[in-house]
């Protein structure tokens, strides 16, 4: 349109607009910074601290500097163009154990953790427990930002990166069905998104996930190397977690390291299994990924308040009615005892459960939207249950998880 412009960006994403001006081919493109957040500001404070503010990188004033980058002719630096390209490296390293750790560490090829060193040996094991053909093109991912190109990745870069998580080879077909789906397990936003999965089918068994005591934590190995290996895949297939630029978690997120990978307690839940729910056959392996904020402990709600009658479906919608949930909903992670005082209580299926919590008929979707700035929101959102954990004690936790696909697991053996 031949008219000036220059966009007006926050000092904390200069790395990442950097990249993302490289990425458009325009690595001397002028951008405004200034000092944020904006929102959540008054008006005077937008107008003392911003408008009236100096740039943290120059020093110089906002206005001023803007008013020069619109007027001022280009000069022959910023008129250059060309695109810097990223890619997963070269196909192989070499060197001592100790230096390829310290090589992976500084390339940023790892968690932060040190990593079983993916060695020919070891990811020709891991490819036997698929048909697939490693060169097949797997999938592809990106962190959700203009700085991370879209990387496609094939099943033998998934199987290097399901060694380096220390995953057993039964394990690689659960990851290999996560891979194919694209989804990160770290995300770009500020917000310090995390990402899980949930398990069904006679696969959780077969290779040892655990859901029974301490079904949401690091208790078992299969959950564990699971969620490290999409982590991993995410982060070397897919550009994802690289702080600046594809990730800009504000506080960050202690789940994105292994996500949660849960199994649900099939043969004590009362309930049908989410796969189930979800359209899929009883017994077949199906992994269901979610992404939000995270669940914690029931206890941390008032509603939660100890007694000798516990009214628990009670408790769940009070706690769902609370739930900011218009962007991931509300997710219940319920123990067989709580799924059974439930169903005791005369919601025998979650679809009863779930229209009572809600308040909307089977199959009605949940209002979406509301505003940040304005304070307004829609409460709860979606409802979703899953069912694990151990049976000696009534706990349960909640939180925002919204389940996003489901895949079959047997196709990817």
């Amino acid at each position: 349109m031949k008219k000036p412009a220059v966009p007006l960006i926050l000092t904390e994403f200069a790395k990442q607009e950097k990249e993302v001006a490289l990425n458009l081919g325009m690595p001397g493109l002028r951008i405004q910074y200034f000092r944020g957040p904006v929102w959540a500001k008054t008006n005077e404070q937008i107008r003392k601290q911003i408008v009236e503010g100096n740039n943290p990188i120059t020093g110089k004033p906002v206005m001023k500097e803007l008013v020069e980058n619109l007027t001022k002719p280009l000069t022959a630096e910023e008129k250059k163009t060309g695109v810097v390209k990223k890619d997963m490296g070269p196909a192989t390293y070499t060197g001592t154990p100790d230096e390829l750790q310290k090589l992976f560490l500084e390339k940023r090829y790892t968690d932060f953790l040190p990593v079983v060193l993916p060695t020919e040996d070891k990811v020709n094991e891991m490819l036997k427990a698929t048909s697939h053909d490693p060169d097949e093109v797997l999938g592809k991912m990106n962190p959700g930002s203009e700085a991370g190109e879209n990387w496609t990745y094939t099943v033998k870069v998934a199987a290097i990166n399901a060694v380096m998580a220390g995953a057993k080879p039964e394990y690689f077909p659960v990851i290999l069905a996560l891979g194919s789906t694209g989804q990160t397990a770290v995300n770009v936003s500020d917000n310090g998104f995390m990402a899980g999965a949930v398990i069904n089918g006679k696969i959780r068994d077969e290779i040892g996930l655990n859901y029974e005591e301490g079904a949401v934590g690091p208790y078992a190995h299969a959950n564990t190397t699971i969620g490290r290996a999409w982590s991993l895949l995410s982060i070397n297939g897919g550009n994802c977690g690289k702080v600046g630029t594809t990730y800009m978690g504000t506080i960050g997120n202690p789940m994105n390291l292994i996500g949660i990978i849960m199994a649900e307690n099939e043969l004590r839940s009362p309930f049908k299994p989410l796969s189930v729910r979800r359209g899929f056959k009883e017994g077949e392996n199906i992994v269901t990924l979610f992404m939000g904020w995270g669940i914690l402990s029931a206890k941390n709600w008032a509603a939660t308040a100890w007694g000798p009658n516990m009214d628990y479906p009670g408790i769940i919608k009070e706690i769902y009615s609370t739930q900011d949930g218009w962007l991931f909903g509300t997710c219940a992670v319920l123990s067989p005892p709580i799924a059974n005082f439930v169903k005791d209580a005369g919601y025998d299926t979650v679809e009863k459960l779930t229209e009572w919590v809600t308040g909307r008929p089977p199959g009605a979707k949940p209002a979406m939207g509301g505003n940040l700035n304005s304070g307004t929101r829609s409460a709860g959102g979606t409802f979703t249950v899953v069912v694990t954990g151990g049976s000696n004690n009534n706990y349960f936790s909640m939180g925002g998880m919204v389940p996003s696909q489901s895949i079959q697991i047997d196709k990817w053996r």
